[in-house]
């Protein structure tokens, strides 16, 4: 995988990269070697273009041979995933799977967001997989590593392309989401609402735009996520609100703030997760928060390990996604008395694999 090595080593810092969110590339944790780059010059990069560098990003074909992939984890609810995309334009700093870019040899830092890899075959891919006997039209999620609608979709339709063979075999998928390019497949979302065969949850981090601009720089702004809830929802496709993640003295105060906006628009339903940080993602997450919020970078990092029993991660099953600990026990109540409150915690019917169909056109249930 040469091909693929960073460009952007440990040595890039603050400031050096525009529109992006980690200015960082930690080392590949696979990867023994490690390269830094003389101080020297990184003075001379900042002398020649004081106000930062752009990097272009890169789509690669991802060969792969598979869309559908088992899940197996006991805190996660949904059994089979796809993903069209590798590697997220978004850049948010905080996004857990950065680490999944290191096993191209590169890292979870700048090159996640700038190296992105494409599964231009996913379609044909799928309609195999869809096609085969045992295959019974069981729930997809799309995404779970990246975002199915990040910009580079805009062109590639990639994502469009499998709804496009959702719809016609009436698959049951949940999507979700934190850019209003959605609204650009409404069309497919309602013959999928038709048979009870999708869901959508979009993910709203912070209502302030500030605050999402530095955190997640290529993401639509919070208004335009609330605007697509409505459209959605107004469409008839059941949505729902996934405040994620939730970071200790940052933007969990907005937690109320964000159902109500989110079931003010039509949201039925709502969840949230706690930030999480594994692998890299540390060094990501902890050189931004220094970075754009020095004053309280302190008091954040303390609430972190405050529910990670000291360090800044637990892998542990029902752990990693809220925490544990008074402070986390504090959000998960306030989270139930504000969806109780406003009707967001009610039981949601499930997708229905009732008509489902393979590519053939032929009802597996009649």
């Amino acid at each position: 995988m040469h091909e693929y090595r960073s460009e952007y080593p440990d040595g890039l810092t603050e400031g050096r990269v525009r529109g992006r969110g980690a200015q960082v590339n930690p080392s590949n944790r696979f990867e023994p070697i490690r390269l830094d780059v003389l101080g020297e010059h990184l003075d001379e990069v900042m002398v020649e273009h004081p106000e930062g560098v752009q990097v272009a990003t890169r789509v690669y074909r991802d060969n792969a041979k598979t869309m559908i992939n088992r899940v197996e984890s006991a805190d996660i609810p949904f059994g089979w995933s796809i993903n069209a995309y590798r590697g997220c334009e978004h850049g948010c700093v905080y996004c857990y799977a950065r680490p999944t870019h290191e096993t191209f040899g590169l890292s979870c830092g700048i090159d996640f967001e700038t190296k992105i890899f494409a599964k231009m075959d996913a379609v044909a891919i799928l309609r195999r997989e869809l096609g085969r006997p045992g295959w019974k039209g069981e729930p997809i999620m799309m995404s779970g590593i990246t975002d199915p609608y990040q910009p580079v979709e805009k062109s590639l339709g990639i994502t469009r392309g499998i709804l496009e063979l959702f719809a016609a075999c009436r698959q049951p998928v949940s999507i979700i989401t934190k850019n209003r390019l959605i609204l650009r497949d409404l069309d497919l979302l309602r013959e999928l609402a038709s048979c009870d065969a999708v869901r959508v949850a979009v993910s709203v981090t912070t209502l302030d735009a500030r605050l999402s601009a530095k955190m997640e720089p290529r993401a639509s702004a919070p208004l335009a996520r609330l605007d697509a809830i409505g459209r959605l929802a107004d469409a008839g496709i059941p949505v729902s609100v996934m405040a994620a993640p939730m970071i200790p003295a940052l933007n969990d105060c907005e937690l109320p703030s964000i159902l109500k906006a989110a079931k003010d628009r039509g949201a039925t339903g709502a969840g949230w997760v706690m930030l999480r940080l594994p692998w890299q993602v540390k060094d990501v997450f902890l050189d931004w928060l220094a970075r754009e919020f020095p004053d309280r970078a302190a008091k954040v990092i303390s609430q972190i390990r405050g529910m990670r029993d000291g360090g800044l991660y637990d892998h542990r099953a029902g752990v990693r996604q809220r925490g544990e600990g008074a402070r986390a026990e504090q959000m998960k109540d306030l989270f139930d008395v504000w969806t109780r409150r406003l009707g967001l915690n009610g039981a949601r019917a499930p997708l229905s694999s009732a008509r489902f169909r393979g590519p053939g056109g032929a009802l597996l249930w009649d």
